[in-house]
């Protein structure tokens, strides 16, 4: 029986480990439970639960913190949102545990310090989010294997076919209303910006080892198909579902073994269409700026995830608009540069600076 640390236990992704681990009790226990600030949701998960241990983040931070490299656990699932989630799997990397990684932020904002210490302490890395896990998947659990490119699949978000001119007035409750997946409100604006997708390529990029060039980001409307890989002979693999996470959270704890699933099988005795659309640039350009920050390295994606974090909040409790997410974190980004971080507490002063300058350039913009 496998033993996980489950962070983030209340949001999405840690309701759906709960459920796998009901789902399949012979095969995983919850012997701890992290949230980030408590509340009548995580008690109730403490008393169904009844896991030997609990943190609750906001009062007890070093004990959260340490619940991460606990040493009678199997995996650590870090479902954790923001960047406040990097430091739990810098500490599970550290004691060469297995990090089923959820949180994002983590190899976007740290990948530079994370993963050389995960190669070093031997701690296994294992991509839940849906296209990296479907590219996961693609190569056979190998995230070394040699590819000719990656292709990375998008919804469009909320606002796939608006106008410039569109954008400026669209509301927080419109950009919430994506058309394919439930998510946290966080990461659904970040879709409909495409700064999510971004994120995801630098994460790739990380990940797998890919360079840039050999990564790609298409929009795929329906959400059916999860991300795609081509090899050097030209043949593409995909990996395709209803849109759900249910798969790669279930797979992050179960490969390589295949458990059931309580999902509906697709139905092909019933025509649909698999629709296919080029990503423009220049319609998304949180996603351009992504690319860049990605690209120039070093701090500059902590410092794009910090302003995108403050510029979100902001446009969340109608302090700004839509359209000035982009410019929130463009000229935080152009205000502070990139260095080359030389440890995660220089990513952590990088990303208290970007928090200064961004909410600064926010108060302007109200």
């Amino acid at each position: 029986m496998k033993k996980i640390v489950l962070i983030g236990s209340t949001g999405s992704i840690g309701r759906q480990v709960i459920d796998v681990v009901k789902r399949h009790p012979d095969e995983y226990a919850i012997c701890a439970l992290v949230s980030g600030n408590g509340g009548e949701a995580f008690e109730k998960q403490v008393k169904e639960i009844a896991p030997k241990f609990c943190a609750v983040a906001g009062v007890e931070k070093e004990k959260a913190l340490n619940l991460a490299a606990l040493d009678e656990a199997d995996i650590i699932f870090n479902a954790a949102g923001g960047f406040a989630g990097a430091e739990y799997s810098l500490r599970a990397v550290k004691a060469g545990k297995t990090l089923a990684l959820a949180n994002k932020e983590s190899l976007v904002c740290a990948g530079d310090i994370i993963l050389p210490l995960a190669k070093k302490n031997g701690a296994k890395i294992i991509p839940v989010d849906s296209e990296h896990s479907a590219i996961w998947q693609c190569l056979n659990f190998d995230c070394k294997k040699s590819v000719k490119r990656l292709i990375i699949t998008a919804s469009g978000g909320a606002f796939r076919g608006y106008t410039k001119d569109m954008l400026k007035t669209v509301t927080a409750a419109q950009a919430l209303n994506h058309p394919t997946w439930k998510m946290g409100k966080k990461i659904t604006v970040d879709s409909a910006t495409l700064m999510n997708k971004g994120y995801e390529v630098i994460e790739a990029h990380a990940l797998f080892g890919t360079a840039y060039s050999a990564i790609e980001a298409v929009i795929q409307p329906q959400s059916i198909v999860h991300s795609m890989v081509e090899f050097e002979d030209g043949a593409i693999l995909a990996q395709l579902s209803y849109p759900t996470m249910e798969i790669p959270v279930q797979l992050a704890l179960s490969f390589p073994d295949r458990l059931h699933t309580s999902l509906a099988h697709m139905d092909f005795t019933k025509a649909f269409s698999l629709g296919f659309e080029p990503l423009k640039k220049k319609d998304y350009p949180c996603f351009n700026l992504a690319l860049k920050c990605g690209e120039a390295g070093g701090t500059a994606p902590c410092v794009l995830n910090a302003a995108d974090e403050e510029a979100v909040h902001a446009f969340l409790s109608g302090s700004i608009a839509f359209t000035d997410i982009f410019r929130v974190a463009d000229e935080t980004v152009q205000k502070i540069g990139t260095h080359k971080a030389e440890s995660f507490e220089d990513i952590i002063q990088t990303d208290k600076q970007a928090r200064e300058v961004a909410q600064k350039i926010i108060s302007r913009l109200q």
